[in-house]
């Protein structure tokens, strides 16, 4: 992982657990959600986050810049990639199943304050 996004995870387990959240499962889901973005550079999170403020014709016009193409992909299926690591890794079906729905996770009480923790920090 990026050490951004190490320093992220940390910083989304500290925010859950100052909410009072105890829940092994979902603080190892804040900590490794991010894990499948790899070590993706500054640039392409910059143009992924203009997408996601202004529009994805961002990701695309970044997808053909040189040296986008890999981290604009990794960073589209971070969710996806994040999970099957954790699950690698032996995280329980829970953790990964927080991890993989982070950014749609429905009516689950737990999946609202990991996405909650995450847009926070």
């Amino acid at each position: 992982m990026h050490v951004a996004d190490q320093r992220h995870g940390l910083d989304v387990v500290a925010s859950l657990r100052s909410e009072g959240e105890t829940d092994p499962d979902l603080l190892l889901a804040g900590l490794l959600h991010d894990a499948g973005k790899g070590d993706t550079g500054v640039w392409p999170r910059v143009a992924w986050s203009l997408g996601e403020r202004y529009g994805q014709w961002i990701w695309r016009v970044a997808g053909v810049a040189p040296g986008f193409r890999g981290p604009m992909a990794r960073l589209a299926t971070h969710a996806q990639r994040s999970a099957a690591l954790a699950k690698q890794a032996g995280c329980t079906d829970r953790t990964v199943t927080l991890i993989r729905k982070q950014s749609e996770p429905g009516d689950d009480r737990f999946g609202q304050l990991l996405k909650l923790a995450d847009e926070a920090n």
